[in-house]
């Protein structure tokens, strides 16, 4: 029914998470009717994505492929004392931006997740061991997303560092409650941390 071309588009629009038909043909439609160099610095910028980007050998946050470390792990003024971990590149942005974080990262590259088949080893946690001596780590905050993967994922770091780095302080982000939300829009995940995580008046 359509020209090929545009459909060729939708399709690989609709490959993208979070994309579902239609918003994958309104895509297309809009880059078809409007002009042409929207469409043009979309694909420019695509066909250098993979080439021009790569882990840190170190952290494994996202850096320029001229880059040899993440520019967060170099900078003198960063705490190497502190790691905070999270699961994916991502969410060092999100960190950043609370401007509150001066330590360094460590990306695990996912959560334990059996269904997926993911277990502990696949994810970078030999090379987050590895740092902890010589960067002389005091505190590892883990931030894995309020999940039951990102929970499991969680507790095994707590014990695997619990048993191998006993004078290593081990945390774990606070949750609870989001300012805004009436209790009975709550899930029950978020319930019980915030029950756990209480605090004094």
């Amino acid at each position: 029914m359509l020209p090929q071309a545009l459909t060729d588009v939708i399709e690989a629009l609709g490959r993208l998470p979070g994309v579902g038909a239609r918003t994958a043909e309104r895509y297309a439609y809009f880059l078809f009717k409007n002009n042409p160099r929207i469409s043009q610095d979309i694909a420019d910028a695509l066909s250098s994505l993979h080439d021009s980007v790569k882990s840190c050998p170190v952290t494994f946050a996202l850096i320029d492929a001229e880059e040899t470390v993440s520019s967060l792990y170099e900078d003198p003024e960063r705490d190497k004392n502190v790691i905070l971990v999270v699961e994916e590149p991502l969410d060092i942005y999100a960190i950043e931006q609370t401007k509150q974080f001066h330590g360094t990262y460590h990306v695990l590259g996912g959560a334990i997740s059996p269904i997926d088949g993911i277990t502990l080893d696949q994810l970078h946690v030999q090379e987050l061991l590895a740092r902890i001596e010589p960067d002389h780590v005091e505190e590892i905050i883990i931030a894995t997303n309020p999940s039951v993967e990102g929970e499991s994922t969680a507790l095994m770091l707590q014990k695997m560092l619990g048993d191998k780095y006993p004078n290593v302080k081990v945390t774990r982000l606070a949750r609870g409650l989001p300012l805004g939300v009436d209790l009975s829009y709550a899930d029950q995940i978020t319930l019980s941390a915030a029950l756990e995580n209480r605090t004094k008046l």
